[in-house]
């Protein structure tokens, strides 16, 4: 390993030779600790030495940050240090690269140091007091590293690791030492285990040296036991993380591991968070699979993480403001959402920015995400346009009517296989938390499935009592669904309830409902078909209009910093316009009703006043407007009609 020759060199196993000689009386607020280095000792207390002065020295923004930071901690009881690693890099580079690249040998030394800095810092005139253990947390801005691409050559080393969280195991106590005691003399040791998921095997002989002369007969194999009372624990949580949806390659399944996260970073994340998780690539040995040809193979190893640092993953605005600033100018932001398909200019147009979430001085709130139905014949391009959108919005989730169940759209109990717990994974609507769900042929599926989405479309929340499992996951979804008329195709000779095959509770939950017709119009046909041969026939003219959309990538930064930075309000004018509306609408569907003389199968209520509140906002945030104006509402107003 290279470095600066005034950075120490770890020796392999360092933490394992550490251990093994902590005293049995140690206790989680002993006095502070003295490791006992032996022939390395003085490279070690370099070590120790300059860690101890990066936590007191390091100057930033004329503060002392992590000074500053223990001081604070103590005082409220809280015994961590969140860190960044960029700060140590500025500090000494080499220590930050000891660190990154043998983390499970420096953290120990950096969490003595800790303890160390805190009684200088807040207790510096009481040398006798006791000081509790302190956890390092590690945070940096390092390249994110992907489920799928950990490898051998990780192992050991700190990575950075983005997913979503999928399952959260109940809290458990890990063992940190076990004090153990001979059944047949009474001898007593300490056994150290290190953190994450190892283990320790209880020794299988007594290690009192035998008496000489002594007419006792052979002592019994496995002669401990453990001493709970006298051993120390810490509390920890197993999580399931899986790729994020965008990191899945088409056509290949999410992959998983396990994170095993301990004392303060425990119960940080639920079903469907998304985080980054700063952990250990480490292995461990799994024998609960028994009846599987490598249960017991002495060379194989599970892989998983041990998280030194958990942050939420909340989506961060990628490129500069000047970039978006560009974009708000650009002449054909709408025409970018055509799909490379002619025609359906108003459902192209739809913004696809949630709109604001409202709170009331009573705790009422108001859901800020749209859902939208698609209705139409087939070849109406309504599958590419869920596509389009699952490619567009920066979190989305794609699936089918007739392969799409409840659990699977909201959360289902699994039990675990070693310890038989119960526990939730999140469906499509959970994992999805924040973005979209598009979901095709919405008529193929079951009633009873479509009714386990009704919570989630209005509430946005998905409530879960099964197993003794009584919670409520987060689902901030929208949903776009895609749909076909009763007939196949759209009959204007009849009502829209007659042509659409769905019950009044899941239509109402529907801001929008778009009918995409298939009618004849000459100039409309000869544009279509003028433009799919040109693509198919790699005609310049097509290639070029193709080419001359908005990328991908770029509408996604866009539609981020727009959720994420605009807040516009209702102008008094735009509440003005959109209040009259509103009391026309009624009174034509008044009107025609007494006409009639019969019910309409879609009321208009105070549901779709919002909608068009919503959608007015959303155009006003789309144009980076502070202000939703008249020219807004009567955007909103046209597509809504």
């Amino acid at each position: 390993m290279s470095g600066p020759a005034d950075v120490p060199q770890f020796v392999p196993n360092l933490a394992s030779k550490i251990t093994s000689q902590w005293t049995a009386d140690r206790s989680n607020s002993a006095h502070i600790y003295e490791p006992n280095f032996g022939e390395h000792r003085d490279t070690r207390l370099q070590l120790q030495t300059q860690l101890e002065t990066f936590i007191l020295d390091f100057w930033l923004d004329n503060n002392f940050v992590y000074r500053d930071q223990l001081r604070e901690n103590a005082l409220l009881k809280r015994y961590y240090c969140d860190v960044n690693i960029n700060d140590l890099i500025r500090f000494n580079e080499g220590l930050a690269h000891q660190l990154v690249s043998e983390p499970a040998e420096v953290i120990p030394f950096f969490e003595n140091a800790l303890m160390k800095c805190t009684h200088r810092i807040v207790f510096p005139h009481e040398p006798k007091v006791d000081i509790p253990k302190h956890q390092l947390l590690l945070h940096s801005n390092a390249d994110d590293v992907s489920i799928r691409n950990l490898d051998s050559m990780a192992i050991d080393r700190l990575v950075r690791v983005p997913g979503i969280v999928i399952g959260a195991y109940a809290m458990s106590s890990k063992a940190t030492e076990l004090h153990t005691q001979c059944q047949n003399c009474g001898h007593t040791n300490a056994i150290p285990i290190l953190g994450g998921l190892t283990g320790v095997t209880l020794p299988r002989k007594c290690a009192r040296s035998r008496i000489p002369n002594d007419p006792t007969p052979g002592r019994p194999l496995h002669p401990y036991y453990v001493v709970h009372e006298k051993s120390h624990f810490v509390d920890q949580q197993i999580v399931k993380l899986q790729e994020t949806p965008d990191q899945v390659p088409v056509g290949e399944l999410p992959r998983h591991v396990f994170v095993s996260a301990d004392r303060c970073l425990i119960n940080r994340v639920v079903p469907g968070s998304r985080c980054t998780v700063m952990s250990i690539f480490s292995i461990y040995q799994n024998k609960t699979s028994k009846n599987s040809s490598n249960g017991g193979a002495v060379a194989i190893r599970t892989p998983y993480l041990r998280a030194v640092g958990i942050r939420g993953g909340s989506a961060r605005i990628l490129g500069a403001e000047q970039t978006v600033r560009h974009l708000q100018r650009h002449g054909c932001l709408y025409r970018s959402f055509n799909l490379r398909t002619p025609g359906h200019q108003e459902v192209n147009s739809l913004p696809p920015v949630r709109w604001l979430k409202k709170f009331f001085p009573d705790g009422m709130r108001l859901r800020g995400d749209i859902n939208v139905l698609l209705l139409g014949g087939p070849g109406t391009a309504k599958s590419r346009l869920l596509k389009f959108v699952q490619k567009a919005a920066p979190i989305s989730i794609y699936t089918s009517g007739k392969g799409s169940s409840a659990a699977g759209l909201t959360a289902s109990v699994q039990r675990d296989q070693s310890t038989r717990e119960f526990y939730l994974e999140d469906g499509a609507m959970v994992v999805a938390d924040g973005g979209v769900v598009c979901i095709d042929e919405f008529d193929k599926m079951r009633a009873e499935d479509r009714v386990a989405i009704h919570e989630a479309m209005e509430q946005q929340t998905i409530s879960i009592a099964k197993a003794g499992i009584i919670t409520i996951l987060k689902a901030r979804t929208s949903v776009l669904a895609a749909a076909k008329p009763i007939f196949g195709r759209y009959d204007d000779m009849k009502t829209p309830g007659e042509n659409i095959d769905f019950q009044t509770t899941i239509l109402s939950r529907f801001d929008i409902v778009f009918i995409i017709k298939d009618d004849y119009s000459r100039e409309k046909d000869k544009k279509m078909a003028k433009h799919v041969l040109g693509i198919q026939m790699n005609d310049q003219g097509a290639a070029e209009m193709v080419e001359s959309k908005i990328p991908i990538d770029k509408i996604q930064r866009y539609i981020t910093y727009c959720k994420t930075r605009c807040a516009p309000q209702l102008s008094p004018e735009a509440a003005e316009k959109l209040s009259s509306h509103f009391v026309s609408i009624r009174r034509q569907i008044h009107d025609a009703e007494i006409e009639a003389n019969t019910r309409s199968s879609i009321p208009i209520t105070i549901r779709q006043l919002e909608t068009i509140v919503s959608i007015t906002e959303s155009l006003a945030k789309l144009t980076l407007s502070p202000v939703a104006t008249e020219a807004h509402v009567d955007e909103a107003i046209r597509l809504f009609l």
